[in-house]
Parts: structure tokens; sequence; C-alpha cells
């Protein structure tokens, strides 16, 4: 499963029980603010750096 990351439309889905999980899953999701920063960190390198991959995940996602 993809590792949460916090959007608007999570869930479009009127399944009661597939709501409620998605619901929870999203509540350990990283804030779309703290993707941007890291985006931010990568593009403001000096030229001579390359930051060609990074890894984000929520510090609390069990999987």
């Amino acid at each position: 499963m993809p590792d949460a990351v916090g959007a608007e439309s999570k869930s479009r889905t009127s399944d009661a029980a597939s709501r409620t999980f998605v619901d929870d899953f999203y509540k350990q999701a990283i804030p779309a603010d703290s993707i941007a920063r890291a985006i931010r960190y990568a593009i403001e390198q000096p030229a001579d750096v390359d930051v060609n991959q990074i890894v984000i995940r929520p510090t609390v996602q069990e999987f």
C-alpha cells in the first residue's frame, strides 16, 4: 500500500467499512506542506549537488 499523504479527496466510496478504513489510514498522513518542504529542499541545493531520489513516508506508518 502506498504511503499516506494528505489530500483533499481521500475516498469516494459509499461503503461505510471502506470509508472508515481510509479515514483511519489517513489520520497518519503526511501533510502536503511537509512534502512541499522536502521538494523545496531538493530544488534549493547548489548546482554541484544532485538530489536524484527522495523517499518520504510517515514515521508512524507501521508497514
